[in-house]
């Protein structure tokens, strides 16, 4: 997508749009604030009140290691893992013997999986993996912790064109009086190993259908969820993509008439810290926590997957969802390889009988709290995931030079300032192989990025209200326990003169322009009258209706882009036919004039 100004010599237009259907990507409308780091995180069991629950002391964590399963258990749940695959088969929780779909294949319960293609392929379909482990080596095994690693190593003389590239190491943690477990991998990949192309790669939990039907993201983005023999052929009809089915004959009749699709519940990294799933006989959340953002790709913007009908719910850690084959992680030849995923917390809680179950929801964002605010975690043991002794900060102010608007500079107000991997100005969107790590500058533009991991970094930034991207002309080198002042650091957007006339906000998002209503026959129910109601099913659709003989026409101090501009350039002949309206206009400012325009990017996505 992108957005457009107009200026007499730039700032320019402000067009939002997009080359895919499910094009523009808006900011959650609430966002959970981190308290003070004295905060301790509630453990819910039932039966117990919560002051009882602070003074009561679990037994240590146990292992049991059977034939083809491993049982980890520290008194409040246990975690069964097949041996040597490292599939989570089995989480007993709360009285109940499995959380997770008993009806479905022990592979098929909880698991990690990654999508990927030979060297040279192209498009975003490749060929699916679970990574199922070779051998089981037990890390840590004491009363306060066990720590187990699956791994899968590749050999070239048996695994060539077979298996990923990949030697891999899928990670499980428990701790002592801890309601529930962590799990991370690294990847590797050597240099002499041929090249390769990664789609995707997750950790994925397929739940009891038979107890968890609500379903919550955010605190205006949850509901009750179909079930999924709702998506069937003689219950459900396909609409223009697989994922999207339009419920006909539906289990439950309240469901009716809506489209089930699970991207209308993916969300933007930095929004995406807890999603999960509430049953509510008996009361028990089962919750995904991410702590960090510095594994995934694509920066704070990228959207990806959370929960969806199954019920499913994944942690993604790289996805070419909404982007394409631009960001398809491409080994070359030679090139070694090495990343840590996570660790994410699969988080569990209950409630006594009689209390609202939408507490499981509230006491899963105060565990999130407290998982952020240990970040990063220091009870990994792998060496290849650095502790906090262990890595840098940088801290610095953003002025903006924009003589248009202020003979001095301003300050970055808000502005998003990251770390990623050397690259061209902006190439964060695109960024895949390294880490990322992103802060929000405070009003007088004064930023700090903390819990760096070591190696080298651009300083990128963009500001909300700017056009264009920032990039700091050096390389900065991240070594353990540094402090790195970069100072005042100053931002001139890109400009030819005063701005004329503007539509829209530079802020990489498209809220403030015109989102119809859907087709009344294909809507989710969640997203009427909501401020995420772009998320709605067809929308690009309904610009052929609006416009049914020609492209919308945008007339400059007359129309209102809140109303007169529709949100997404669909497929039409709209971006040719405004450029010609906006010629005939140029014309009458003066045929000698240059009047530039300047295209700004809203998302990538």
């Amino acid at each position: 997508m992108c957005s457009l100004y107009f200026s007499e010599s730039s700032r320019i237009w402000h067009l939002a749009f997009s080359n895919i259907m499910l094009c523009v990507l808006l900011k959650l409308t609430t966002q959970t604030q981190v308290p003070n780091s004295n905060f301790h995180p509630p453990v819910e069991v039932p039966g117990d009140s919560k002051a009882n629950l602070m003074s009561m002391s679990f037994p240590g964590v146990q292992l049991h290691i059977e034939d083809q399963h491993v049982v980890m258990d520290n008194g409040i749940l246990q975690v069964t893992i097949s041996n040597p695959e490292g599939m989570v088969t089995g989480i007993e929780y709360n009285g109940i013997d499995n959380l997770l779909e008993i009806l479905n294949e022990e592979s098929n319960r909880g698991y990690w999986d990654l999508v990927w293609n030979v060297a040279g392929s192209t498009g975003t379909k490749g060929i699916f993996d679970r990574m199922e482990g070779t051998s089981l080596k037990v890390i840590v095994e004491n009363e306060e912790q066990v720590e187990l690693s699956f791994t899968r190593m590749w050999d070239p003389s048996i695994d060539q064109g077979k298996l990923v590239p990949l030697n891999i190491d899928k990670r499980y943690v428990m701790l002592r009086d801890s309601s529930g477990f962590y799990s991370y991998a690294i990847y590797e990949h050597l240099e002499e190993w041929p090249a390769f192309n990664i789609d995707n790669t997750r950790i994925a939990f397929k739940l009891r259908e038979d107890m968890f039907r609500y379903m919550a993201i955010a605190d205006n983005r949850q509901r009750f969820m179909p079930l999924p023999e709702d998506r069937l052929a003689d219950r459900g009809q396909a609409l223009a993509y697989p994922e999207a089915v339009l419920l006909v004959n539906p289990v439950e009749p309240d469901f009716k008439g809506e489209v089930d699709d699970k991207y209308q519940y993916s969300c933007e990294n930095k929004d995406n810290r807890v999603h999960g799933w509430i049953s509510n006989n008996p009361s028990v959340g089962f919750w995904q926590i991410t702590a960090s953002d510095e594994f995934r790709s694509g920066g704070p913007l990228k959207q990806c997957l959370t929960s969806h009908v199954g019920p499913t719910t994944l942690a993604i850690f790289h996805s070419v969802h909404y982007s394409g084959e631009d960001l398809v992680l491409k080994f070359g030849p030679n090139e070694p390889w090495k990343k840590v995923f996570g660790p994410v917390f699969i988080f569990l809680n209950s409630l006594t009988d009689g209390d609202d179950p939408l507490l499981l929801w509230e006491d899963a964002k105060q565990q999130m709290i407290y998982e952020v605010q240990t970040w990063p975690y220091s009870f990994p043991a792998s060496e290849d995931f650095q502790s906090a002794d262990q890595r840098g900060s940088v801290c610095g102010r953003l002025l903006i030079q924009d003589r248009y608007i202020s003979e001095e500079n301003v300050p970055g107000n808000g502005a998003y300032v990251g770390l990623a991997l050397p690259g061209n100005v902006g190439s964060w969107q695109r960024e895949c192989k390294g880490y990322q790590f992103w802060t929000r500058a405070d009003e007088d533009g004064y930023f700090s990025i903390n819990n760096i991991r070591t190696g080298d970094y651009n300083l990128y930034a963009w500001v909300p209200g700017v056009i264009g991207d920032y990039q700091y002309n050096v390389v900065i080198t991240i070594n353990s326990g540094c402090e790195i002042d970069v100072g005042e650091v100053v931002y001139e957007p890109p400009r030819d003169g005063p701005t004329l006339w503007e539509i829209g906000i530079p802020d990489r998002s498209a809220a403030e322009f015109y989102v119809p209503d859907p087709d009344p026959k294909l809507i989710n129910k969640l997203y009427v009258n909501h401020p995420d109601r772009f998320r709605q099913y067809g929308l690009w659709e309904r610009y052929s209706e609006l416009y049914p003989d020609g492209d919308l026409v945008y007339t400059i101090g007359t129309c209102d882009y809140g109303k007169d501009w529709f949100f997404a350039q669909v497929t039409s002949n709209a971006g040719r036919q405004l450029i010609t309206h906006m010629k005939e206009l140029l014309g009458k400012l003066g045929s000698n004039s240059t009047w530039p325009m300047r295209v700004e990017p809203i998302n990538y996505d």
